[in-house]
């Protein structure tokens, strides 16, 4: 890139780069995404939640060289971060984002010194999942009326949800030739394009057949006649999870439950509801994708309970 070379001419004549324009930031911004998705072959929610990062941090930054921003700066950047309520896990985010960048930008020459390296990740609490119940889950995959006019489609997709403890990328991005009505199971893709294999309920698999049988068949497009996704926006384009996000929320308000749910609420309750019917962790970490079974073992606070009531049930003196 000129600009860095330019950067580099000056730094050896011992003269300072002149600020960078708005337009020069937002071109570094382009180009480190760009850099995540062709070099680092990250998933493209990963890359989307780190542009939103970043705009985070262009937005304090108030258009401040990078090179001028040093560690004391950078802290009260993470300060700042902590007093717009985000979660311990969205500011932790925000600081991989953030050093992973200046790491860019050191890499291009654009930066002598990576003062990010010295920001330390955020130890998190643990934190419970928010988890709803049997009875609440049955309200909920229940709520999609038949007056609403994709509702065999709706239905269909909460039962997915809850069914497989799939995330709402996953469910989305479902082709109806993942779906295996014979060995009753699906095909889900996860993060970095990982594929894994998800037993389906009866409950599930009826909700699939009724929608593949009584309503895709009429939103099938005319431009799109044979499309692959499972399920389809009213277009007959591949549904889009932010669709999917809404509809739970309102069905969360119709049956009567927290509305700040979302679709990653349903997968809390998948894991946690079978390791509390006795599922074994490591089946249940395979069943959610995860890497690490550290990463399961946070649902594994509903064993207290369970042990507690075994206690009670058992136990000539509890």
């Amino acid at each position: 890139m000129l600009s860095v070379r330019l950067t580099k001419l000056q730094k050896l004549r011992g003269q300072e780069a002149p600020p960078a324009s708005p337009e020069r930031t937002r071109s570094y911004c382009e180009d480190f995404l760009n850099y995540l998705r062709g070099e680092c072959h990250l998933a493209e929610n990963t890359i989307a939640a780190y542009g939103n990062d970043l705009r985070r941090f262009m937005e304090w930054s108030g258009g401040r060289r990078f090179a001028d921003l040093k560690i004391a700066e950078l802290s009260e950047y993470v300060g700042w971060l902590s007093r717009q309520e985000l979660a311990p896990a969205s500011i932790a985010r925000n600081i991989v984002a953030l050093r992973t960048f200046f790491k860019y930008l050191q890499l291009e020459g654009v930066l002598e010194d990576n003062q990010a390296e010295l920001l330390a990740t955020q130890k998190m609490w643990q934190r419970v999942p928010k988890v709803l119940s049997a009875r609440h889950v049955e309200a909920f995959l229940l709520a999609p009326r038949r007056s609403d006019r994709y509702w065999l489609r709706d239905r269909a997709m909460l039962e997915v949800l809850y069914a497989t403890g799939c995330r709402a990328s996953e469910v989305c991005n479902l082709r109806v030739r993942d779906v295996n009505f014979a060995e009753r199971q699906i095909r889900a893709e996860g993060k970095g394009g990982k594929q894994r294999i998800v037993p389906l309920g009866r409950r599930a698999i009826e909700a699939i057949q009724r929608y593949l049988e009584e309503l895709r068949p009429t939103m099938i497009s005319s431009h799109n006649p044979s499309p692959e996704a499972l399920f389809l926006s009213r277009t007959g384009r591949c549904l889009e999870r932010v669709h999917l996000w809404r509809l739970v929320k309102r069905c969360a308000l119709r049956a009567g439950i927290d509305p700040n749910i979302s679709p990653h609420t349903l997968r809390h309750s998948f894991a946690t509801h079978l390791l509390a019917g006795g599922a074994d962790l490591r089946l249940v970490q395979e069943m959610l994708g995860h890497a690490s079974i550290q990463t399961t073992q946070i649902y594994t606070h509903v064993e207290h309970s369970r042990l507690k009531k075994v206690h009670q049930t058992f136990h000539p003196r509890a």
